[in-house]
């Protein structure tokens, strides 16, 4: 009966460690978020929310990062090829004509971006998904090219150590 439960045991702590992101509370990352958007950001951190403003910055972005779940299926149809990035633009078209979508690099997770205009700004959404755990960081700002740098930056600072190996 003991091996059974250090077998079990075993088990269970590798499936734990084999899932989703490496970290699960962005507080001790909100310092590097401030960096990473401007020496001028300021920022609020709670666990699973990073919210940053830089007024001074280029494009005075108000970025949200988040850290939640999606089990609906999406990341297993994009890494089997189900779905695709094309098909993911079309999707993000047909909501807003004016919609582009890229592929981001993360790891072993799976990424894109989404650029939009709106009203009188713009706005910019890396979606990272990994093992069913979500992270969105959302931009907003007064013109496309500052929204999308403002994800682009956070994501090339922080995707390393939020993702894992």
């Amino acid at each position: 009966m003991r091996c059974l439960l250090v077998i079990l045991s075993s088990l269970w702590s590798q499936a734990a460690l084999a899932q989703g992101f490496a970290v699960h509370d962005l507080t001790p990352l909100a310092d590097e978020a401030r960096n990473a958007l401007g020496k001028d950001a300021t920022v609020q951190a709670q666990p699973l929310q990073l919210m940053l403003t830089c007024p001074p910055c280029d494009g005075a972005p108000t970025v949200a990062l988040q850290l939640g779940r999606l089990t609906d299926g999406t990341e297993g149809r994009i890494r089997s090829g189900k779905t695709t990035m094309g098909a993911l633009e079309t999707m993000c078209l047909q909501k807003n004509p004016d919609c582009r979508l890229t592929t981001l690099p993360a790891g072993r997770a799976v990424a894109w971006i989404t650029s939009y205009a709106f009203g009188s700004g713009a706005g910019a959404t890396a979606v990272v998904l990994r093992d069913g755990d979500l992270l969105t960081i959302d931009a907003r700002s007064i013109d496309r090219g500052a929204a999308e740098d403002a994800v682009l930056g956070l994501a090339r600072k922080l995707l390393p150590r939020i993702v894992g190996r």
